[in-house]
């Protein structure tokens, strides 16, 4: 069963159309990535998924059901998103008790006392941090804490978006790791938004190429590290990344 599938998809900002004629299919426990150059549409992808990009046409459905364009309670509890920037995605005044706890009252929900340290404890956080600040914290463990917060609600499907660009090289593994890790035993499907080929080749099954607002190509993830991918950008992607790591 697809755990999201995209339809004849067009996405704007005002008058400028950023993302068009997108179709695309998620296996329900697949790793799908994004990937293409800054501006290509890939974050703006997840953010009409989310329903913070309202502005688009065509077809969005999450386990057969038409997704709309508001954000809803039935919705956020199905699927999250983890932001980029760990700092800016937490309240810089909210614990890590608090803002774990804040998606559990939002939807009416009890045992915060119980679910916060266990999902503290799945995403590799010291009960030590519990009452500590954004800014008494990592990186790293910020990152953490914006994932346990994404998964409070138990969603099915996490969106990823660019979760390890912000962090040390010597954290990203652990993060990369971690995800790895949670998607296996909370059996999760995720679309992860990367500019970063390595990072799709170690987490992801398959993967879209996205070139100005298009898809150019969808492969699995073996065309990406056997270097067969078909399209000239894709190709062209994956040479400019091999030339990174060697360099």
């Amino acid at each position: 069963m697809n755990a999201i599938s995209l339809r004849n998809v067009d996405i704007a900002y005002g008058d400028t159309r950023v993302v068009e004629d997108l179709s695309l299919d998620v296996a329900e426990g697949e790793c799908f990535g994004l990937v293409g150059e800054s501006g290509s549409g890939k974050s703006t992808v997840l953010r009409a998924v989310t329903g913070l990009a309202p502005d688009w046409t065509g077809e969005i459905s999450l386990f057969g059901q038409p997704r709309g364009k508001a954000i809803d309670r039935k919705f956020a509890a199905l699927c999250q998103m983890v932001f980029q920037d760990p700092y800016g995605s937490l309240h810089p005044r909210q614990t890590v008790d608090a803002a774990l706890s804040e998606p559990l009252a939002i939807h009416g929900l009890g045992g915060a006392d119980t679910r916060v340290p266990e999902m503290m404890a799945a995403c590799g956080l010291d009960p030590r941090f519990r009452f500590r600040l954004p800014h008494q914290l990592s990186g790293g463990q910020r990152q953490r804490v914006a994932i346990a917060r994404a998964l409070m609600l138990k969603p099915k499907i996490l969106l990823l978006d660019e979760p390890t660009s912000a962090l040390d090289v010597s954290v990203q593994a652990e993060i990369l790791n971690l995800l790895k890790r949670l998607r296996r035993e909370q059996k999760l499907t995720y679309i992860l938004v990367t500019h970063d080929l390595p990072v799709v080749s170690f987490l992801c099954d398959r993967l879209a190429v996205m070139r100005q607002g298009r898809v150019v190509e969808v492969a699995p993830v073996e065309a990406l590290r056997h270097n067969a991918m078909t399209h000239p950008y894709a190709r062209e992607l994956v040479e400019k990344s091999a030339n990174r790591v060697s360099a």
